[in-house]
């Protein structure tokens, strides 16, 4: 039985690109929780910066993490042949 990737490597560079429909939903989750969490930015706190950025580093290494777990191999790639 093969694993279904939700992921594939890009063409050029490093990284991933979502080739199914749960990677396209992990993708958009992702992307709907930096949004949200972009908008209770309030301007008069001082401790909002700090906890933004605590937040945006933890949904990107989740994001990160399910890439790596249900993608392909990463690594550098220059558009040719795999690596």
């Amino acid at each position: 039985m093969t694993k279904k990737l939700w992921f594939r490597a890009k063409t050029y560079g490093w990284g991933w690109t979502p080739s199914t429909w749960e990677g396209w939903l992990v993708t958009t989750v992702a992307i709907l929780f930096i949004i949200l969490d972009s908008l209770r930015i309030d301007k008069n706190s001082e401790d909002i910066p700090y906890f933004f950025f605590i937040r945006m580093f933890l949904i990107i290494s989740i994001l990160l993490f399910i890439c790596y777990k249900k993608g392909e191999k990463p690594g550098w790639r220059w558009g040719g042949g795999s690596n």
